[in-house]
């Protein structure tokens, strides 16, 4: 299974999920896709197996992912202080992969019916759940 994680802005959220899923041991490739080198650097010293920059290997990464992991933002354009393309929304929103969307209530996203969770356990609940997908 391939898993794509997108970040942007300090990659602190997209290097989290890695270093937990790489404790967990799960069995899958890990795709880290920064939308700046700083998200990138921090994912793949998290462990992530590859990593790129910018928005062709987003869109090139939602085409093959099995998984896509990233804040909720990833699917609005101009999201992530505009890191996110319009072209970036559109190719995770059309990925026919399933998508591990972390319910960041920072922007102007707001998910209702979510609970207020640390950064902290957001990451354990989005490991479990990729456990789940990944039939683990």
């Amino acid at each position: 299974m391939k898993v794509v994680v997108i970040d942007g802005q300090s990659g602190r959220m997209g290097q989290l999920f890695i270093e937990r899923a790489k404790a967990a041991e799960l069995p899958c490739e890990i795709m880290a896709v920064g939308t700046n080198a700083i998200a990138t650097a921090a994912m793949l010293k998290a462990g992530a197996s590859a990593g790129a920059t910018g928005e062709n290997p987003v869109l090139v990464a939602c085409r093959t992912a099995d998984i896509i992991v990233g804040p909720i933002g990833i699917l609005s354009a101009d999201s992530l202080m505009g890191e996110i393309t319009p072209a970036m929304a559109v190719a995770v929103g059309q990925s026919g992969a399933k998508k591990l969307l972390l319910p960041v209530n920072q922007c102007s996203n707001i998910v209702v019916g979510t609970q207020d969770l640390t950064l902290s356990r957001l990451m354990d609940e989005a490991v479990e759940l990729l456990r789940s997908l990944l039939n683990v």
